[in-house]
C-alpha cells in the first residue's frame, strides 16, 4: 500500500502544490531548495509537485569517473563556460556516505564556491546513503525537478565510480567519463563497464606526463568516442569539451534492469511502535513519515532503505485487510511494490498473459497510477505496480 496511493489529494493540497510549482518556475530559489528536500525525504507532496512541473528540455549531463580524477573541478569549469553563454545551470553532486554513520562530507560544493552568489546557478549536494551505481536514491527525481524549474543544463556529478557504477546511463542525456594520466593498467579494470557508457572522455590533468598515451589508448578501446584533453584547474580544454558535448546527439537512455525498480516492501505488523524499535533503533533505518490511511483503515510508517523503502502496516480496525491478513497468515511480508517505467506497456503485458488483477488501475495522490496483481499470478506474493516518473528529452538551445 503506497503511502501516496490510497486516496485522492484534497483540492486545498493541490492548490498549495500548484502555487509552490509556480514559485519554482518563477525562479524562487528558496522554494526550489525546499522542493528538493521534500523529494529527498519522499515527502507527501513530492509526487504532486513533480506532476506540476513539466519538462522544459534541460540537457542532463552526467560527469563520472574514478575517484580523484578532478570531476568536481571539471564540473565547476563547465558551469563557468555555460554561464558565459547565458545558460542557467543546476549542479547535483553526489557524495559517498559513511557506512558507519550514514553521513556524508558533501565536500564537492567547496570546489564551486565561486557560484554561490550567481542566481543563474543552483547547487545541491546529495548523500548516496548506500545506494549503489554512483547516484543517490532520489537523484532522478531531483533532476526532474530541476528540469521543470527551467534550467538549461543539469550537471550531475556521481560518486567516484568503478566498473559497475553506471546508473547515470539511465538518467543522463550525455555522459562525460573523466580520466587522468597515471591510471596505467587500471583502465583495464573499468573498460568493461564505465568506459562503455561514455559519450565523450575528458582526459583531465593533461599537463601531466602520459596524457597523450592515455588518449591513444582510449581511441583504441573506443574509437567512436571523442577524447578531449583538459586541465580543469586552469580551464584549459574546457571550451573544446563543451563544444564537443553540445555537438553530440542525445543518447537513448539505458533502461533499469527488467524495466522496474523496487519501490517498497510492505510488512504487516501487530504494532508499528514495537516494529520501529527494531527497524529504526536497532537497524538504523530513518522513518520518513507516519500516517493513518482512513480509507484502508491502516496505520503506516515508511522507512528509508537506500534505493527503496520499507512500509510497516498496522491494522487500525479489526475488520481491515491488514487485520485479516495477520489473523490468517501472521505478521510478515504483505506485498511488494515495483515502479515501472512504462506502466501501460507493463499492464498490457500482464493482461495478455492472463495475470489476475485485483482491480482496474487507479489514480493515487499526485496523479500517479497503481494497480495490484493477485498472489495467484505472482507465485504467492501480492504485487503492487506503480507508475514511475519519466522525463521527456529536449534540446539545449544554443
Amino acid at each position: 500500500m503506497a503511502l501516496q496511493a490510497r486516496h485522492a489529494p484534497p483540492p486545498e493540497l493541490m492548490s498549495l502544490v500548484s502555487e509552490w510549482a509556480a514559485r519554482i518556475r518563477a525562479g524562487d530559489v528558496r522554494s526550489l531548495a525546499k522542493a528538493a528536500t521534500e523529494i529527498e525525504n519522499s515527502g507527501p507532496q513530492s509526487t504532486a509537485l513533480l506532476r506540476e512541473l513539466v519538462s522544459t528540455g534541460a540537457l542532463t549531463v552526467g560527469i563520472t569517473g574514478p575517484p580523484g580524477v578532478g570531476k568536481s573541478t571539471l564540473v565547476d569549469q563547465l558551469c563557468r563556460a555555460l554561464r558565459a553563454e547565458g545558460k542557467r545551470v543546476a549542479i547535483l553532486a553526489v557524495d559517498p556516505s559513511s557506512p558507519i554513520t550514514g553521513g556524508a562530507l558533501l565536500g564537492d560544493r567547496v570546489r564551486m564556491m565561486a557560484h554561490y552568489q550567481d542566481r543563474g546557478v543552483f547547487m545541491r549536494s546529495m548523500a548516496s546513503r548506500g545506494t549503489l551505481g554512483g547516484l543517490a536514491r532520489t537523484t532522478r527525481d531531483v533532476a526532474r525537478l530541476l528540469d521543470g524549474a527551467g534550467f538549461d543544463a543539469v550537471l550531475i556529478e556521481t560518486v567516484g565510480a568503478g566498473q559497475s557504477d553506471v546508473a547515470i546511463a539511465s538518467l543522463a542525456d550525455s555522459i562525460i567519463v573523466v580520466l587522468s594520466p597515471g591510471l596505467g593498467d587500471d583502465i583495464q579494470a573499468v573498460k568493461a563497464g564505465i568506459l562503455e557508457i561514455a559519450d565523450v572522455f575528458a582526459v583531465n590533468r593533461a599537463d601531466l606526463g602520459g596524457a597523450e598515451t592515455l588518449i591513444d589508448q582510449l581511441h583504441q578501446e573506443r574509437p567512436e568516442t571523442p577524447a578531449v584533453a583538459t586541465v580543469a584547474t586552469t580551464g584549459s580544454g574546457i571550451t573544446n569539451l563543451l563544444s564537443t558535448l553540445l555537438s553530440l546527439k542525445r543518447r537513448t537512455r539505458v533502461a533499469a534492469p527488467q524495466g522496474a525498480q523496487i519501490d517498497h516492501l510492505g510488512i504487516a505488523v501487530p504494532s508499528v511502535d514495537a516494529a520501529l524499535q527494531f527497524w529504526t533503533e536497532q537497524l538504523g533505518l530513518p522513518c520518513l513519515a507516519r500516517e493513518t490511511v482512513q480509507q484502508e483503515r491502516v496505520n503506516v510508517a515508511m522507512l528509508d532503505c537506500s534505493g527503496s523503502r520499507v512500509e510497516l502496516l498496522e491494522a487500525a480496525d479489526p475488520e481491515s485487510t491488514i487485520a485479516k491478513f495477520i489473523a490468517k497468515r501472521g505478521p510478515g511480508i504483505h506485498h511488494i511494490a515495483l515502479r515501472v517505467a512504462d506502466f501501460n506497456e507493463a499492464l498490457d503485458r500482464l493482461k495478455a498473459n492472463g495475470a489476475r488483477l485485483m482491480s482496474e488501475p487507479r489514480q493515487g495522490a499526485g496523479g500517479h497510477t497503481y494497480v495490484f496483481v493477485h498472489p495467484a499470478s505472482t507465485g504467492g506474493v501480492l504485487l503492487e505496480l506503480i507508475e514511475a516518473h519519466t522525463k521527456e528529452s529536449g534540446e539545449l538551445n544554443t
